[in-house]
């Protein structure tokens, strides 16, 4: 690796194993339906960075242009199926939390 790349390299793959640290912390301890979409949308956004840190350090640009695209369409119809679901479960139960749900029957 060259020294302009591994200059690159390290901080944006830092950068992307933070996100994907944040993420999985707000998914796994939030009892907030909201929170956990923001995590899973964080997640996302670590995942897309290190798509496009791996197209850079290959030089593969147009590949990775095409992915990052494909990524970010599948991120948004996920973001308002799930925004939907919350909603509908917030009008049955006037309540977003999880602890709720898990009490449910049937």
């Amino acid at each position: 690796m060259s020294p302009d790349l591994t200059q690159v390299f390290w901080p944006f793959s830092a950068a992307a194993i933070l996100l994907f640290v944040m993420g999985t912390y707000y998914v796994l301890v939030t009892f907030n339906l909201i929170r956990a979409l923001i995590g899973v949308e964080i997640l996302i956004k670590g995942a897309t960075l290190l798509i496009i840190l791996a197209g850079y350090v290959t030089g593969n640009t147009g590949l990775t242009q095409a992915l990052v695209i494909t990524l970010i369409v599948i991120e948004v119809v996920i973001m308002v199926v799930a925004g939907g679901v919350i909603l509908c479960v917030y009008r049955n139960n006037k309540s977003i939390d999880v602890r709720e749900l898990r009490s449910l029957k049937g």
